[in-house]
């Protein structure tokens, strides 16, 4: 008798088991690039309208996005931004990223090995014509200058603030606490962002940076024809841009994992990783 209980305790335990394993979710990781062309991607250059590749400045080598400027005399401030065709609320973003060649000609001082990822911003269409950077959150990208010491995936706000520590942040920019990668080494970007409670920046898979409450507010943006937003309007999500500054910089592995969707576990494309819950994408097998 205690034997037959014996067994089906671990026929029961070895079930359970199954179902949790079952209930497990294996991350859907989504490539953001086909490795072909800009399909799925706009790119909004300063002083020309969204959709304008000015210079052919972003383009496809070798199964990258890169940022080039060979077609420019000089930069003459046209900062330049790639978007994504779909906006995003809680998610991962995770790319390599390097920096190559020499800065173009009478690009800024400050703009030298330096790129941004730009999450929760206006979209592209929605930019002045003679606009520099789109209100967003920028996961700034930096690279060495092969002897001091200069972080990676540090915070910008252009038209933007944050909070850290439960307090207002207003200056532009902070650093963050990771290493300096110097020459044309690959890095490994990643940002976790889940709606308006907090954002993480990490390098090469350490985590560097995290703030909270994204808002619209400062300065730093300048060309705007259509106000986005008042200052102190919660940004719960928008669009996601690569950035071009003035110095060349390439792109590879450029993928997401959306963190929202249906979380119930009896629908067909449940989750486990999900963290906001979306019921009306939730499918469920026809009886």
């Amino acid at each position: 008798m205690n034997s037959c209980k014996t067994l089906l305790f671990v026929i029961l335990l070895f079930s359970s088991l199954a179902v949790v394993s079952q209930k497990q979710s294996k991350e859907n990781w989504e490539s953001m690039f086909n490795g072909k062309d800009l399909t799925g991607w706009t790119p909004k250059i300063r002083y020309h309208a969204a959709g304008d590749n000015f210079g052919n400045t972003f383009r496809v080598e070798d199964k990258k996005i890169v940022v080039r400027y060979d077609a420019y005399d000089k930069f003459d401030e046209r900062f330049g931004h790639l978007f994504y065709y779909k906006p995003y609320s809680y998610y991962r973003i995770r790319l390599n990223y390097r920096f190559v060649r020499d800065q173009a000609v009478e690009g800024p001082e400050w703009a030298i090995r330096n790129s941004g990822i730009m999450v929760h911003g206006q979209s592209a269409e929605s930019m002045g014509k003679d606009q520099d950077f789109p209100v967003s959150i920028e996961v700034q990208l930096l690279g060495g200058n092969g002897k001091d010491a200069r972080s990676t995936c540090n915070l910008c706000t252009p038209g933007t603030n944050v909070e850290m520590n439960g307090e207002l942040f207003t200056p532009h920019c902070i650093n963050s606490s990771s290493a300096t990668f110097h020459g044309d080494q690959w890095v490994l970007a990643e940002v976790l962002v889940l709606g308006d409670s907090i954002i993480k920046h990490f390098a090469n898979g350490k985590e560097v940076l995290a703030y909270q409450k994204p808002q619209v507010g400062g300065g730093a943006t300048s060309g705007q024809e259509v106000i986005f937003g008042k200052p102190g309007d919660i940004l719960k999500g928008g669009s996601i841009s690569l950035q071009s500054e003035s110095h060349p910089v390439e792109f590879k592995d450029i993928e997401i994992l959306n963190l929202e969707g249906c979380m119930d576990p009896k629908a067909l494309n449940y989750k486990s990783y999900y963290i906001k819950s979306k019921q009306s994408d939730c499918r469920y097998k026809k009886n």
